[in-house]
């Protein structure tokens, strides 16, 4: 699967430009003789993909174009611009033309400070997306919109030039003229992204919202002199130290920024690991999974210092650190 390496935790969907103007009969494009019917079949299939990502927690941006009736800087051109070849300005400030189309308007309103207002075609030109898409920790966009050899194009580019991973999804992006959007979306795959669909996205969404393991957290070493295994690490190794909660228990610990941290408690008998953690993205499910299976539990869910926690033992008795950030019992 083309989407197997990207993590949701990552990802955002950007819709662009659903709007009245650019996909209803009666709006700019439908008056100008262009045909909507064909901008308009993505609209079902957004209805049904885009609050399986929200309920997903995948950030879902929408662009919305606006225009103004008069605009000094569009007036200073010698040539003609794209909006003189429609009926109208599109799009105008406060027009019914200007809103997002009433099957997905309420999509839209789930979180209001998602919705980008942009003045020309690229989504990223002049707007507050790029910060937005750094505060949310977002790496990949997932692109539907229309139309595909003005804005979506225009904002796919924009995307690769920043180094995002792009994903266009065919059957959610429309154009006017279906052979400029096969000439489109050739080059795009051979420059600028890959090429997936609503269904391969759905399933992708689905199969990582499963009860699983995201990553490495931490491996805890039992050690005989904490002050002389700090030194090790930190003087002969080149480890730094970083802040870290106590221990529930109260021993006393040192955790380093690279993943590992040392505790008093360790005979020489003993085995040196005292636990390994995990981050995971459902603890509470993946701990009925685990209870189901008769994996012995030594600690069942509990706020520890890094979320909802629980702690289970592997095959060969290593004390396993179960973890979901974010989330409290």
């Amino acid at each position: 699967m083309t989407l197997d390496n990207l993590d949701p935790r990552t990802s955002a969907l950007l819709v662009i430009d659903l709007q009245n103007a650019f996909i209803h009969d009666k709006g700019t494009l439908g008056i100008s003789g262009v045909d909507t019917k064909r901008l308009s079949a993505i609209v079902p299939t957004l209805a049904e993909l885009i609050p399986r990502c929200q309920a997903a927690g995948i950030p879902v941006i929408w662009t919305v174009q606006e225009h103004f009736a008069v605009d000094a800087s569009r007036a200073r051109k010698k040539l003609a611009g794209h909006t003189s070849r429609r009926k109208q300005v599109s799009a105008l400030a406060g027009s019914w033309d200007e809103e997002i189309v009433e099957e997905l308007k309420a999509l839209a309103a789930v979180n209001p400070a998602y919705v980008i207002r942009k003045h020309r075609f690229g989504a990223f030109y002049e707007t507050r997306l790029e910060m937005m898409l750094k505060m949310l920790g977002t790496r990949t966009l997932f692109v539907a919109g229309t139309t595909t050899n003005a804005c979506v194009e225009t904002s796919i580019r924009e995307a690769y030039l920043r180094d995002y991973d792009v994903v266009a999804l065919d059957d959610c992006i429309s154009g006017v003229n279906g052979e400029w959007e096969q000439t489109a979306k050739k080059v795009w795959k051979q420059y600028f992204c890959e090429i997936s669909d609503s269904k391969e996205m759905r399933a992708w969404v689905e199969e990582k919202a499963a009860p699983r393991t995201l990553g490495f957290g931490h491996m805890l070493l039992m050690v005989q002199d904490v002050p002389r295994s700090v030194g090790f690490y930190v003087d002969q190794l080149g480890f730094s130290i970083r802040p870290a909660k106590p221990l529930a228990d109260g021993r006393p610990f040192t955790a380093f920024h690279q993943g590992m941290a040392v505790v008093a408690g360790r005979a020489p008998s003993h085995r040196q690991i005292d636990h390994i953690a995990f981050e995971v993205n459902d603890v509470r499910a993946l701990r009925d999974k685990l209870k189901k299976s008769d994996v012995e539990f030594q600690q069942d869910l509990h706020d520890g210092p890094y979320g909802l926690t629980i702690y289970v033992t592997d095959p060969d008795g290593t004390r396993v650190e179960l973890y979901q950030v974010g989330v409290t019992a």
